[in-house]
């Protein structure tokens, strides 16, 4: 404890050890970091709640979307529950993560909230008194022994000094002798001096020794006392340890959703929904209500009555009139077809050719540049637009010009299935919140970044833009304004 000695006032701390004077406040510190690491561990809690309620929300609008998308699309029989059948294991997650999200905010933050209030009471000076308490015992255990030791210290600094003393007299009286020049006087007073430096010395070495045993004396009794302030802060870290513990095992048993039954019965049954699927039925059933299992009124010999002509044929029907237009099919602007001038049973081969069907299963893709993602986010709006229960036109003709598949058609500049590649105005827009984009296809930007809009709103609420660095993908249309 004792050290090599110094000019600087007041007692040296010379290692690193508890016992040394003043080393307590690393413990009184401790009390203190407690408090902050219940903050600490709040926020923890707080910011894994909110990325629980963020899964929740995406997995719910997924699900929404995606079930809607299916259920309009070409998918149809076994598969299609199996298809659905993700969607509703995604709803059926989305609430655990929410029942998760409720735990942890209600029930693991609340804890630990009111367990600080309890432990740490803050004083109107400021710090806690839990704190205060623990630094006057340790001062007050300390005090004596400090004391003590401070007077070891002037003891040990006196002694050095009087033995520096003593030598330097000697070694003056030692140059002295040999010195022929010098007086007896002189010489006297060196050896007196020597003399005296010798007693001072014995003096101070005396004094020293002495106020060593009196701090060996107090050292029992400072060592007991500080012992018994330190086991008092030992059980109140223990308290917080101890109830960190069981609030982390808390917070895994919330976050383990592998326990809960109603998350292993969701799986479950999704697999038994997928497992279900049978292509053979979905076959068996295509045939019979699309395909050549459905009944037809064949065409049969007709006695003439006079009621032939209120009986005529939808089919006649549509033939005896010009400008017809079919179920499920459009007209584009180019193609709008013009009166027949030589016949007015006809329809026009422009107007059958307009049939909505940007979703062309028999269309080459044709990469042009476009990202994978623009591409399925292609698709799925395309798949929204092909409707199950979408009618096709029933009249048909062997003449070429009405057949919406004629080689002319399909490999012409006419060709219904062409997606419409006409440029869109490009605006410059501003954006008004920071977006972090979910997907590879989009964008990224912070309140404040200007963009440019290459096309308009979508029906989901979705724009297709550019960055300044060229990268192009969506963003939500409601994140931005216009650039005036």
């Amino acid at each position: 404890m004792s050290g090599s000695y110094d000019d600087s006032v007041g007692v040296e701390v010379s290692s690193d050890s508890f016992w040394e004077v003043g080393n307590y406040k690393r413990t009184v510190k401790r009390i203190d970091d407690g408090h902050r690491l219940c903050n600490d561990l709040m926020n923890c809690i707080h910011e894994r709640a909110r990325i629980e309620k963020g899964y929740a929300q995406q997995l719910t609008e997924w699900a929404k979307r995606w079930k809607q998308l299916v259920e309009k699309g070409p998918q149809y029989g076994t598969v299609e529950r199996a298809w659905c059948a993700f969607m509703s294991e995604a709803e059926k997650v989305s609430e655990l993560h929410l029942e998760v999200k409720g735990s942890l905010m209600n029930e693991d933050f609340e804890k630990i909230k009111n367990w600080q209030k309890e432990a740490f009471h803050k004083q109107m000076m400021g710090g806690f008194k839990e704190t205060k308490e623990a630094e006057d015992g340790f001062r007050k255990a300390q005090k004596p022994w400090a004391k003590k030791l401070k007077e070891v210290e002037a003891a040990k600094k006196a002694y050095h000094v009087a033995c520096k003393e003593e030598k330097l007299a000697i070694s003056r009286e030692t140059n002295s002798k040999a010195d022929p020049a010098l007086n007896p006087e002189q010489l006297k007073k060196l050896q007196d001096k020597v003399e005296r430096s010798k007693q001072d010395v014995l003096k101070t070495k005396e004094k020293y020794e002495k106020s060593l045993k009196e701090l060996d004396s107090v050292t029992p009794q400072y060592m007991e006392n500080m012992e018994q302030v330190f086991e008092q802060c030992q059980q109140f870290e223990e308290k917080r340890l101890r109830f960190f513990r069981e609030v982390l095992l808390e917070v895994q048993k919330h976050l383990d959703l592998s326990n809960v039954a109603s998350y292993k019965n969701i799986y479950r049954e999704l697999e038994q929904n997928i497992k279900a699927a049978d292509a053979v039925e979905d076959l068996r059933w295509f045939r019979a209500n699309q395909g050549p299992g459905m009944s037809m009124n064949w065409p049969q010999f007709e006695e003439w009555s006079a009621d032939l002509n209120r009986t005529l044929s939808r089919r006649e029907k549509k033939k005896a009139s010009d400008g017809v237009t079919l179920t499920g099919i459009n007209q584009t602007g180019d193609q709008v077809s013009q009166p027949n001038k030589h016949s007015s049973l006809s329809v026009q081969s422009n107007t059958v050719q307009s049939v909505q069907s940007s979703y062309n299963p028999f269309e080459d893709e044709e990469d042009t540049g476009s990202t994978v993602s623009e591409k399925e986010d292609s698709k799925i709006k395309n798949v929204s637009s092909y409707e199950k229960n979408q009618s096709y036109p029933t009249d048909w003709s062997d003449e070429e010009s009405n057949n919406p598949f004629s080689s002319t058609d399909a490999n012409g500049d006419t060709n219904p299935f062409d997606e419409d590649t006409s440029p869109a105005m490009e605006v410059r827009v501003r954006a008004l919140y920071d977006y972090e984009g979910q997907e590879q296809d989009e964008l990224s930007f912070k309140a404040g970044d200007e963009l440019t809009k290459m096309e308009n709103e979508d029906e989901q609420g979705w724009c297709k833009g550019r960055l300044d660095n060229g990268q192009v993908g969506l963003y939500p249309a409601n994140y931005v304004e216009p650039i005036q």
